[in-house]
């Protein structure tokens, strides 16, 4: 059986709620990632930061990226997996909140992302075109 923790990207990091966005993207471009989990005081998952995040909600609303906090960006119930859970846990939670990218956690501390790009590892073509139609879908 393949788990989350078979799947997933290792190595994954938190930014912390209180760096800037601009630290934020300074650690995207050294990650080589596109998103980042946010970290409360108690490294407790508190939502994800996505470079479209900081373009779109910071830079393009004329907003400093050196003064707005990767905890002002949190937004909604932040969702993630165990590394024990399932191929249909995983899809489940992906598609039934139509996120491309989800949070490993192994005794509530942070061991990696699953992103779109692990599941094309990792999923059988029919699991992979159910997933895509359903996170892509507007609705």
């Amino acid at each position: 059986m393949t788990t989350a923790g078979d799947m997933m990207h290792r190595g994954a990091q938190w930014i912390p709620a209180h760096e800037t966005l601009d630290r934020a993207a300074q650690l995207m471009r050294e990650l080589n990632v596109g998103a980042l989990p946010i970290s409360d005081e108690n490294e407790r998952l508190c939502g994800i930061l996505t470079d479209r995040d900081i373009v779109v909600g910071c830079v393009a609303m004329g907003h400093d990226p050196a003064r707005v906090t990767a905890g002002d960006m949190a937004k909604g119930t932040p969702r993630w997996v165990e590394a024990d859970a399932d191929v249909s846990e995983v899809l489940g939670e992906m598609q039934g909140h139509q996120i491309r990218r989800l949070p490993v956690v192994e005794n509530k501390r942070l061991v990696g992302m699953i992103s779109e790009a692990d599941l094309a590892m990792h999923l059988t073509e029919q699991q992979l075109a159910g997933w895509a139609e359903s996170v892509y879908a507007k609705g």
